[in-house]
């Protein structure tokens, strides 16, 4: 089961809090650390299983990378050896994982072009950014909507969580009324 962003968030700043941020900390932390710093986060259902999970992805980052996930991406061949190596880092590192690292590291690593995630088309499509049966050059195309309309102090990152969120919230679930874009929607229902 996924987690959710709130849930995530608490856990990340109780990381932040207990300056548990980097491959060496989490391993020195250890399971038990890793465990209250999880509970105290909110991941009380998973706190036993993502405990070993970052464990062992973080000994994997160590040895493989010597703690560096700019190595890891220096190291890749191209875009999709880089998605298999954050795969191979350890159990648990799926494609909605890599997908969302990567979504955030698209303007920061030369190899970070994941694909477009089925929210993000979902939504662009409702506003009308992409054609409804358009799935080639996506990436491109909304490229090329935010250059043209960008928004001060945002980047396109930005942009594409925003598509998410509002495919997430609104347009899965087909919650046309109370939608902040349900004016420009084209699938209004």
């Amino acid at each position: 089961a996924r987690i959710g962003a709130n849930i995530a968030i608490k856990t990340y700043k109780e990381f932040e809090r207990c300056r548990v941020l980097s491959p060496e900390r989490i391993i020195k932390t250890g399971w038990d650390g890793l465990v209250r710093i999880l509970d105290d986060g909110g991941y009380v259902r998973y706190d036993f299983s993502t405990a070993t999970k970052l464990l062992e992805i973080m000994k994997d980052l160590e040895k493989d990378y010597n703690g560096d996930l700019n190595r890891l991406e220096q190291e890749a061949r191209d875009e999709e050896d880089l998605e298999r190596l954050l795969k191979g880092l350890g159990k648990g590192i799926g494609d909605v994982t890599v997908n969302i690292f990567l979504r955030e590291l698209r303007l920061i690593w030369p190899k970070a072009r994941p694909e477009l995630s089925d929210l993000v088309k979902l939504s662009a499509k409702n506003l009308g950014l992409l054609k409804q049966n358009e799935d080639a050059l996506t990436l491109k195309a909304l490229e090329k909507f935010w250059t043209k309309y960008k928004i001060p102090n945002n980047d396109f990152c930005d942009f594409e969580a925003a598509l998410v969120r509002l495919g997430k919230d609104y347009c899965k679930k087909l919650k046309c009324r109370g939608c902040p874009m349900e004016i420009e929607c084209l699938h209004k229902i």
